[in-house]
């Protein structure tokens, strides 16, 4: 399926407003309710006085699922988490279309036109974008209208959160890991490289050179010399220089090797993906925790952001207490206890 297909069966098959779009299923997705090629008029969910059919939550939760895990055979922990997340997005975007003609919200005209222009550019050469073009732009265009109004909803309810300097003061001390610069290790390394289908003889004796190295650089050899000349890795021309690393910019597996080193100390050899590595840790950088006067703007914007997601699921929480809603979740797999 090409790119521009995968987006408009996505926009065909979840179009929801007074009526959902109904789109053939292709292969069934794990965990999908039952379905046939005839139009199921079976209820899944009523929204008010607006029906969910069991056709409209299978096709929503098909397109979910590839997109989600593609081929992939997830635990049914996962699977029931999903079948409740999708009923959800549903149920949810129902109400918010309900908001949108009650606030008699409108598109912007332009926005949408300058997104379609896109689509025209972008698949000019396309036959398919040629030959069915009437066919898909009613609701391509629908779709973006929508998809519009729904974001004008959304930012004008995230604006109404206003945070004062007490509360970003609270956030900032609510949160400091968010305003602390992590340790930073300035390191070189030696990688000898090991194909990982090699047999293990590969690596025991690719383990055994990096042990050697290592060795050698402890007797005072130059790690820069070295890396030049055994070096698997990109930094081997400038002799290993990796620059400065925080710890979640390290490779798995070399944290606990690394934090036992002081500066100028050289690890022994350490097995990764792609071989057998040697570091030497040149400088440490402990961790600092910024003042609040020096991040004041960003605590401030992620405080905002905070309130912001709290003021949105409470909106959405506010509009289902309105809203008389009901689920058939006769065909949910359990959720993990």
């Amino acid at each position: 399926m090409t790119r521009l297909q995968h987006y408009l069966s996505k926009v065909l098959a979840f179009a929801v407003s007074t009526a959902f779009a109904h789109v053939a299923l292709a292969q069934g997705a794990p965990g999908a309710p039952a379905s046939s090629t005839a139009k199921q008029t079976a209820v899944f969910a009523k929204v008010g006085n607006q029906v969910i059919t069991q056709d409209d939550y299978a096709t929503a939760y098909n397109n979910a699922a590839r997109a989600k895990f593609y081929h992939g055979k997830p635990p049914e922990s996962e699977l029931a988490s999903l079948q409740r997340e999708v009923a959800d997005q549903m149920v949810t975007r129902i109400l918010l279309v309900n908001e949108i003609k009650r606030k008699g919200l409108k598109p912007n005209a332009a926005e949408i036109d300058q997104q379609i222009q896109a689509y025209e550019k972008r698949y000019a050469g396309s036959d398919q974008w040629k030959k069915n073009k009437d066919k898909m732009l009613p609701p391509l265009v629908a779709r973006l209208e929508q998809d519009d109004m729904l974001a004008q909803i959304e930012k004008s309810v995230r604006s109404e959160a206003k945070v004062s300097e007490d509360q970003a003061k609270a956030y900032f001390s609510a949160n400091p890991d968010k305003f602390t610069e992590p340790e930073q290790l300035r390191l070189s390394v030696i990688l000898i490289k090991v194909d990982p289908s090699s047999p293990s003889a590969a690596w025991a004796k690719a383990g055994e050179t990096a042990d050697a190295l290592a060795k050698r650089l402890r007797t005072g050899e130059d790690f820069a010399a070295l890396a030049r000349q055994y070096s698997a890795d990109d930094t081997a021309k400038q002799g290993g220089d990796m620059g400065y690393l925080h710890s979640g910019m390290l490779p798995a597996g070399t944290q606990d090797a690394l934090a036992k080193l002081k500066a100028g100390e050289v690890s022994n050899g350490i097995r990764l993906l792609e071989g057998f590595t040697v570091f030497r840790l040149t400088d440490r950088k402990e961790a600092k925790k910024h003042d609040y006067n020096t991040v004041k703007v960003r605590a401030r914007e992620l405080a905002q952001r905070e309130q912001g997601n709290l003021a949105w699921a409470a909106f959405i929480a506010n509009l289902k207490t309105k809203t008389s809603i009901q689920i058939d979740e006769s065909r949910y797999l359990p959720l993990a206890k």
